[in-house]
């Protein structure tokens, strides 16, 4: 691919803190989710639903969808998407989680806010 062709395509990288606050009602929707999902196999729904039962970080995965982010900003369409969760330690005093540290590094843009409290 020539320069002009690879720089239509923009990585862009969101890293999210979630307090969940509500177990039970964050593990009902991921279930009602997957029971609404008509296209998932029966073993696979099966798995989908132990695995979401079982962890709170999994059942949060199954309802963010990174084509929720950018399905209607005009002009782009989602090539590629991956994503993932994990339980973590938390501490929004710790300088680990200075969102202004590396803001504009390799010349990446980067726009955002601290949300704790």
């Amino acid at each position: 691919m020539s320069t002009s062709e690879t720089s239509r395509f923009v990585r862009l990288r969101v890293e999210l803190v979630v307090e969940v606050d509500d177990v039970d009602a964050l593990t009902k929707a991921a279930l009602e989710r997957i029971a609404g999902d008509t296209e998932m196999p029966a073993d696979e729904r099966v798995h989908a639903e132990d695995t979401v039962t079982e962890d709170t970080a999994e059942a949060l995965a199954y309802l963010v969808d990174p084509f929720d982010l950018v399905g209607e900003v005009p002009g782009t369409e989602l090539a590629q998407a991956s994503w993932s969760s994990e339980e973590i330690d938390y501490d929004p005093d710790s300088p680990d989680w200075d969102l202004d540290e590396d803001d504009e590094s390799d010349g990446d843009a980067v726009v955002g806010e601290r949300l704790d409290g």
